[in-house]
């Protein structure tokens, strides 16, 4: 079934949120500086979403760009 139209199966969809949530609880975890809005990623934004990350943490790009593909 796919409830809102998207072109993405629901079950699919639900279980992609819910790995999203948990990944970024892990991240709070990791970097304690870390909320809810500064994880929220908006499609087309992926630099500045990465630059707030590197601001927020003090980490290098390229270290939480690997800190997510080994997480995700």
């Amino acid at each position: 079934m796919d409830a809102n139209n998207n072109g993405i199966d629901d079950s699919t969809e639900l279980r992609a949120r819910g790995n999203w949530n948990e990944i970024k609880g892990q991240a709070k975890q990791k970097w304690g500086s870390l909320t809810d809005d500064d994880l929220d990623y908006e499609e087309g934004k992926q630099d500045e979403w990465y630059g707030r990350l590197q601001q927020k943490t003090g980490e290098t790009i390229d270290d939480i760009k690997n800190w997510f593909q080994r997480t995700f």
